[in-house]
């Protein structure tokens, strides 16, 4: 038989579990083998932290001459430093100061791979004493602490944290079964009995080992005389080992934490918790923490603070072992026999300093408030369901925590006192009002009155000026809330969810500026919130749907604030919410023109609107204030009214600019493309640089008398009037603006908006400069659908400062593109500049392939250059300049339409002679 070359660490005979835990850490390890490793492993008492260990070390050990496993058992760190030297170097070392250690660890360890394992560790100054630096250690060197206080590990900042969860019912059962029967299933006759031990021992290795060892071989009724024993005395083999994690806290005040948890708190929310247990003194920011590190509880969902069942009972056997005989004299009261014994003798002591108490609901006992005379440092009290006759003076003057259950009387008594109390949990009472006279309360921060059905009104709330939460969630009678809590300027939380009766909210409730969540819903007879919701600068949450409110407060979108709402049929994240919320706004019934400027500014990302208004001034403004609204169908009464607002707008938007000091030679093109009818695009843009190639005369490059694909119109300035033909179905439209400017500024560069007003239908369309350049089949389907056959249409551009629109053309494209051929337009000059620029939007070259998806964009054109690109995103401007005489549509140009296509089915008169389709 080999030899092995280094001695296995003895591990349990019944290793469930820790082959795949062990793994894990075998796997990171590998990892890193180029340098060194630091490991820590957490848990609590009896978790199988050592047990892991010792596998770990096992599997990887042959691969480390130097190599050491060091129980600390409470060893002082010279004693370590000393034991991790003598055998890791094979021979007997003595050091006389922990300095001296650490630098005999350094220099005889340095550059040496080590493997080293260090249990059960309670102190950093063990840790700083023999791990000083990982720089001390060669590459490959690996280092394995546990220990039950995990900020150690955070402290000396280790590589990796491997947490010792508790074992599955699974692991559990077999664990077990091996220790209680010797094999890894149980008996069948004691299948749930063994389930039940499984259940009590909570997943804790040592628990499963111990109590089957005692176990095995026994009888059903002493299986079942133990598991009744449990209940009440924990073993005490188990309870040795967890007992040290209680004692080795460092200070009264973390125990008292830990023993109140373990009696009142375990499954509340860990900040209503603290902030009561903070009111006790008791420092509970800091004590929960150092409880939560050395694994004597733990936050589990939703904030809950829990505990492991066998250190909940740890410290339960605690307390009753103050007075094992008289309930009375223990600091605890948490089992009802315990204290209903207290309250039927009257023998409660001033050791008392928490009573918990939970009676059915239909129970009929009750006691009398002289039991309580005796407990006068009495600070937490849980009564649910319990009926409590007599003067309630005798109660302690020092409560900071009530919880009270189906709170049996009208109101809260004036003589019982409650003036150091922090939170009042009175669920399901049978409060009417809460008191009859206000109370001074300075250190209330939570009242819960939820579930009362007969509460009509809130209590004053004038003296109470720390309150923090206030719920009264499901008080149906509930129908008036004081407006004194205008003064609780501490309030961050308002549930007043389900209260039917309750018809609106007092004004003074607006005004509360630190209040974060605010909660209606179900509130079914409130029917308005007021606009001053936005003077609530601090919430972040709203809930108020299933109210009868029918609309959003115009001011909510401007909160910068509101995270989450839930309102009118409107649910989620506000980013997301807002825009939806702005568009319900846009129907025809309203003017969301009037609130504008309560969401200006916000991060709103609302694209289009369609409103109905008399206030078309106030459009422009609009455009700038939402950076993200790229168009807006206004519907108008009467043809008068949407000439008279066109005309308002091009006289407050258009800059005055004189020619003066621009040269003819600045004379521009540009040609704007709007809808997916590629190909005549290609056309006009390559007529317009065909014609410049050939340097001929042109004043305004307007190509289209002489060509069949299109039907051309011009006017003069800003504006081109036209009358869409009747059954024709339009595939396009492009606009091609001739204009002079400085030799800097472009069209693209200064163009703001292009209006398209229907005197036919009423309506005005706005589309901003950047969905202009960037028209998609959506837009170009949205513009269409508003023109139709026989409709008078003028179409409006507006540009910036420096800039003078000669002439304006339309082309409205029809037909097929087969056998297009391009004829060279005829110019008069040549001073017309072609002045070229890349698009930085979603622009197309000037000659797309055939087929191709993209946007038709903005050319821009001068006589130095032939080519022809698509200009950049112009600056925001609002210049709008007053429409020309009408120019009449090109009859000879739609003639010619008509001849080569055949597509439309109409008569035309042409020099005063009827002719039909075909003649």
């Amino acid at each position: 038989m080999e030899k092995l070359d280094y001695d296995l660490l003895s591990i349990p005979e019944f290793p469930v579990g820790l082959e795949w835990r062990a793994q894990e850490l075998i796997e990171f390890i590998n990892g890193r083998s180029e340098t060194s490793s630091l490991l820590g492993i957490w848990g609590m008492g009896g978790s199988g932290k050592t047990t892991l260990a010792k596998v770990i070390y096992n599997q990887i050990g042959k691969g480390f001459t130097r190599r050491n496993f060091i129980e600390t058992n409470n060893r002082g760190c010279i004693d370590l430093q000393e034991k991790l030297l003598s055998d890791v170097l094979k021979t007997r070392v003595k050091i006389h100061s922990i300095a001296m250690g650490i630098s005999l660890i350094e220099n005889r360890l340095y550059g040496e791979k080590v493997l080293i394992v260090l249990d059960d560790v309670t102190e950093f100054k063990q840790l700083k004493a023999l791990f000083g630096n990982r720089k001390w250690f060669g590459e490959g060197s690996v280092i394995i602490i546990s220990t039950r206080d995990v900020r150690l590990l955070k402290l000396l900042k280790v590589d990796y944290v491997y947490t010792m969860e508790e074992m599955d019912e699974n692991e559990s059962l077999e664990l077990f079964s091996w220790h209680a029967f010797g094999k890894a299933k149980p008996s069948e006759d004691f299948n749930e009995l063994a389930r039940n031990v499984v259940a009590y021992c909570g997943g804790l290795p040592l628990a499963l080992e111990v109590l089957g060892s005692y176990l095995i071989e026994r009888t059903k009724k002493e299986w079942e005389s133990v598991l009744s024993k449990l209940e009440t005395i924990p073993d005490d083999r188990v309870q040795r080992i967890l007992r040290i994690s209680f004692e080795g806290l460092r200070n009264d005040m973390e125990k008292d934490i830990f023993l109140d948890v373990c009696c009142f708190f375990i499954g509340k929310d860990r900040g209503y918790v603290t902030e009561i247990l903070n009111g006790c003194g008791l420092c509970a920011d800091i004590g929960i923490t150092i409880l939560i590190e050395r694994s004597l509880i733990k936050v589990e969902r939703n904030n809950k603070l829990g505990m492991h069942p066998l250190l909940r009972e740890l410290g339960r056997e605690i307390i009753r072992e103050s007075s094992r005989k008289e309930p009375g004299k223990r600091s605890r009261l948490w089992l009802n026999e315990d204290a209903v014994k207290v309250l039927t003798e009257n023998t409660g002591t001033e050791a008392v300093e928490g009573l918990a108490l939970t009676l059915h609901l239909t129970s009929r006992d009750c006691f009398e408030a002289y039991a309580f005379k005796g407990m006068k440092r009495l600070r937490l009290l849980q009564l649910d369901h319990v009926k409590l006759s007599g003067d309630y003076g005798y109660l302690s003057k020092h409560l900071r925590w009530v919880c009270w259950h189906g709170f049996p009387s009208k109101y809260i008594p004036n003589n019982f006192s409650l003036k150091d109390v922090i939170a009042i949990d009175l669920r399901h009472s049978n409060i009417r009002i809460v008191w009859k006279q206000p109370q001074v309360l300075g250190w209330l921060k939570m009242i819960n009155l939820s579930h009362s059905k007969y509460l009509i009104e809130t209590p004053d709330f004038s003296k109470l000026p720390n309150l923090e939460k206030l719920v009264l969630k499901d008080c149906p009678s509930l129908c008036k809330v004081h407006q004194s809590i205008g003064d609780l300027h501490n309030l961050l939380l308002i549930n007043l969810k389900d209260c039917i009766s309750l018809s609106n909210l007092p004004i003074e409730i607006y005004k509360l500026k630190s209040v974060r969540t605010l909660i209606l819903s179900g509130c079914s007879k409130i029917d308005k919130l007021e606009e001053d919701i936005a003077q609530m600068e601090s919430l972040t949450t709203l809930l108020a749907d299933n109210t009868a409110v029918k609309q959003v407060p115009f001011s909510i979108v401007s909160s910068k604030s509101i995270g989450y709402i839930s309102l009118c049929g409107f649910e989620g994240l506000a980013r997301n919410v807002f825009p939806s919320i702005i568009q319900s706004w846009m129907s025809p019934t309203m003017n969301p023109l009037l609130y504008i400027s309560l969401f200006s500014g916000t991060s709103c990302s609302l694209v289009s609107m369609n409103t109905q208004n008399n206030t078309l001034g106030e459009l422009v403004p609009i455009l700038r204030r939402l950076p993200d609204l790229r168009s807006v169908l206004v519907q108008c009464e009467t043809e008068f009214q949407l000439s008279k607002h066109v005309k308002t707008i091009m006289v407050e938007d258009v800059v005055n600019f004189t020619e003066l000091g621009i040269s003819r030679h600045h004379l521009r093109s540009s040609l704007i493309g709007v809808g997916s009818y590629k190909e005549f695009f290609d056309i006009l843009s390559d007529r317009i640089s065909e014609g410049l190639k050939t340097n001929e005369a042109c004043e305004v490059l307007l190509p289209g008398d002489n060509d069949p694909y299109w039907l051309a119109h011009t006017g003069e300035g800003h504006s081109v009037y036209f009358t869409v033909p009747e059954d024709c179905s339009m595939k396009g439209m492009a606009l091609c603006i001739v204009y002079l400017s400085n030799p800097e500024i472009t069209a693209t560069e200064s163009l703001t908006s292009i209006l398209i007003a229907n005197y036919t239908k009423r309506t005005l369309q706005i589309h901003k400069q950047d969905t202009v350049i960037s028209f998609n089949d959506e837009d170009w389907q949205e513009i269409i659908s508003h023109l139709g056959g026989g409709d008078n249409v003028e179409i409006f551009v507006t540009f910036g400062h420096h800039l003078v629109v000669k002439k304006t053309a339309v082309y409205l494209m029809y037909g097929e593109s087969n056998d297009i051929e391009i004829e060279p337009p005829q110019c008069e000059s040549d001073d017309v500049e072609i002045e070229t620029r890349p698009c930085e939007s979603n622009g197309l070259e000037s000659k797309p392939k055939h087929g191709e998806s993209k946007d038709i964009g903005i050319v821009s054109t001068n006589c130095e250059s032939n080519d022809i690109k698509i200009e950049p995103k112009p600056c925001e401007s609002n210049v709008l300049e007053k429409k020309s005489d009408d120019p009449k549509p090109n009859g000879n140009a739609f003639t010619r339409l008509l001849k080569k296509f055949a597509m439309c089915d109409w008569n035309l008169e042409e020099n005063g002679e009827k002719r039909t389709k075909g003649e």
